[in-house]
């Protein structure tokens, strides 16, 4: 039993040490044999696009997002407006249509699906009515750049680029220890996915802006995220999903870490599948970087839930065995009070915050794994209201 202790200790902890120090560190490196590879944009495609816009009870912002898109800086005759309305009971709807008679001259629409079954399902029945050559979508709650539409279709440069993201700023870092937390992490996952679509294709995107071929669209199961799923159907398909973070959405992070949790709470509605969600990934012949990619940035991710728990539990069988063992189990116990003391003093320190932000984010994916077995897990949310 020794020897299995050892291997179930070894391996959490390379899998925990792979996912947050080694991947990231391990993809620099590799950048800069891959430095002379960078972004190609091309500022003379300008192809037909639709903005699509999901919402659902969003009358708080609806309104600044409607004014948000129409200064976007794109030839006009090129552009149509598309909000998806996942069965909003307030005043969105209202406010949609209200907005649509004063500015008829624009080519804005509203969608209204006839039952609420989440976001993706409000783009899959939304979808239907885009004749565009291609499809930008974007959250109520973001508020986009004026060149991000430009900034998307110029990334567009190839035939086998099917997906391209842009890049999530967080504008209320300051406001909590929380918020600026979450835009830590962003700005480091940023880096990794810049890297990731200029070698070969990103492992997922981001929800507040990107853009696809509405001919490479596929309608996925409403229960998923295109965040996820896109990048990984189109890599499996051969194309590439790539990142130009020139393309600018701005947006507000949970500020409450009720906010927060549940926030990645329905982020892991998933996690089991997207663990492994086809063995095809394996194939590095194949998929290459790809499969090195999702490996280190997603597979190791969301096993961190289950990693702490055998690393810990194995840890502590093996404290008789050598005092390395049991330096390593007095610095976990370290790194949870750490954050129990970030819980109950609520202090502003910056690596208190972080220690217990990951902490939250490992309890969230527990309690997304729970929410599976359980038959809990849903397509449908409700917003954080701290993010409007």
């Amino acid at each position: 039993m020794e020897l299995f202790y050892k291997v179930l200790f070894y391996l959490s902890g390379f899998i925990i040490f792979w996912a947050m120090i080694g991947y990231p560190i391990s993809l620099k490196l590799i950048g800069v044999l891959y430095k002379s590879r960078t972004l190609k944009k091309d500022y003379s495609h300008y192809p037909e696009v639709t903005v699509m816009v999901v919402a659902h009870n969003e009358e708080k912002v609806i309104l600044d997002k409607l004014q948000n898109i129409l200064k976007l800086n794109y030839p006009q005759e090129k552009i149509e407006y598309l909000i998806a309305s996942d069965n909003s009971t307030d005043k969105t709807n209202n406010i949609v249509r209200q907005f649509i008679k004063k500015h008829q001259c624009k080519n804005i629409r509203l969608f209204e699906t006839k039952d609420r079954k989440g976001k993706t399902n409000a783009q899959n029945e939304a979808k239907k009515n885009v004749t565009t050559e291609y499809l930008v979508m974007t959250d109520a709650n973001s508020i986009m750049e004026k060149d991000s539409v430009r900034e998307l279709m110029a990334a567009f440069t190839s035939e086998d680029i099917s997906y391209v993201s842009g890049r999530l700023s967080i504008i209320n870092q300051e406001s909590s220890d929380i918020s600026g937390a979450e835009a830590s992490y962003w700005d480091n996952d940023m880096s990794i996915r810049e890297i990731e679509g200029r070698i070969q294709t990103i492992t997922a995107g981001n929800g507040a802006l990107y853009a696809c071929r509405t001919k490479d669209y596929y309608a996925f199961d409403p229960i998923q995220s295109h965040d996820t799923a896109m990048p990984q159907f189109y890599a499996l398909q051969g194309k590439r999903a790539i990142a130009n973070h020139d393309a600018i959405a701005y947006e507000k992070a949970g500020e409450s870490i009720g906010d927060e949790f549940s926030r990645k709470v329905r982020m892991n509605r998933l996690i089991l599948k997207h663990i492994l969600p086809d063995l095809r990934i394996l194939n590095v012949f194949k998929y290459r970087w790809f499969s090195y990619f999702y490996f280190g940035h997603r597979t190791c991710r969301y096993l961190l839930w289950i990693s702490h728990f055998f690393l810990f539990i194995s840890n502590a069988l093996l404290i008789p065995e050598s005092w390395l063992f049991t330096v390593v189990f007095m610095g976990q116990i370290l790194f949870y009070i750490l954050g129990l003391v970030k819980l109950i003093t609520k202090s502003d320190n910056k690596y208190l915050s972080l220690v217990y932000y990951y902490c939250v984010t490992i309890a969230a994916q527990w309690v997304g794994v729970y929410n599976i077995i359980t038959g809990k897990a849903k397509s449908v949310w409700e917003k954080a209201e701290s993010t409007r």
